[in-house]
């Protein structure tokens, strides 16, 4: 895989160029700037920028002031390529709140979807096996996103209001552009993930919050659900799959293939934050 090609088609299909991620949403550019303005229930928050020392301090300035006449929290989604180099400190002098890093990875996604294919001792090529008495389940209505939210809640700690009422919003829109899983053993949700096709031609499918419940960790729940989105995605035409990867996560994907592009860092700033300065 070549890391420049592929980190600038992601640029551009991605993020210069993203398509808005549910109903309600707007995506604009406004100077050296794309965001994504989606109001109370959706993600807001700037995309790609492409700034230099002259302009990065007005741009900053103007998203402040756009997302706060909205009362919206907002997100700058920082890469580590992304210019001017000292954007980071601007973002702090502005208001805005880092959250922890993590790691772009990509990886083709017929190479994921073959390699999660192998490895089951009695030779079948139906990818990573599930605990027994596991299985995973689509999510397609108001149900099934209340026990992704539970898992959701469970396995990283946040609260999931947001993401329930995105998903719900989503799946009435239309449900070609998400698929969410749940993995249940029984009736009991125990892991869950979101796997994301975007609209038009584009070639990057987004893997998104695989999250286990702390009781079932260890068992190969993660790496199944990237099998099971893996081949989803192959069968859809996306050339390849993209994670904002956390370090626990990162040596799973590694091994299944996956490279490090750049990071991204969220930089948060909510409603009543001091402003620039």
């Amino acid at each position: 895989m070549d890391h420049d090609a592929v980190l600038a088609l992601y640029d551009r299909q991605m993020r210069r160029d993203a398509p808005a991620d549910g109903p309600g949403a707007r995506v604009e550019r406004v100077g050296g700037v794309v965001r994504q303005t989606a109001g109370d229930h959706g993600w807001n928050g700037v995309l790609w920028s492409g700034l230099d020392a002259t302009t990065a301090d007005a741009a900053i300035t103007e998203q402040v002031r756009h997302f706060a006449s909205r009362g919206c929290e907002f997100e700058w989604k920082l890469y580590g390529h992304d210019r001017p180099f000292d954007l980071a400190d601007r973002l702090l002098a502005a208001g805005l709140v880092p959250e922890p890093a993590e790691t772009l990875l990509v990886a083709p996604t017929d190479g994921v979807a073959a390699e999660s294919a192998h490895g089951r001792a009695d030779g079948r090529r139906d990818g990573p096996e599930l605990p027994t008495g596991v299985e995973f389940h689509r999510v397609t209505d108001a149900a099934g996103v209340d026990l992704l939210a539970r898992v959701h809640e469970e396995a990283f700690g946040t609260d999931s209001s947001r993401l329930r009422a995105q998903l719900l919003a989503q799946l009435t829109a239309g449900p070609d552009g998400l698929v969410a899983v749940v993995a249940m053993a029984g009736d009991v949700p125990v892991s869950s993930s979101r796997l994301e096709l975007p609209p038009g031609r584009r070639d990057f499918a987004g893997l998104w919050g695989g999250g286990t419940v702390p009781r079932w960790r260890g068992r190969g729940l993660y790496r199944a659900s990237v099998a099971h989105r893996a081949r989803i995605a192959a069968e859809r035409g996306y050339r390849y799959l993209q994670v904002d990867a956390m370090p626990s996560s990162r040596p799973i994907l590694e091994r299944l293939g996956f490279t490090a592009l750049s990071t991204t860092t969220p930089y948060v700033h909510r409603p009543g934050a001091p402003g620039p300065h």
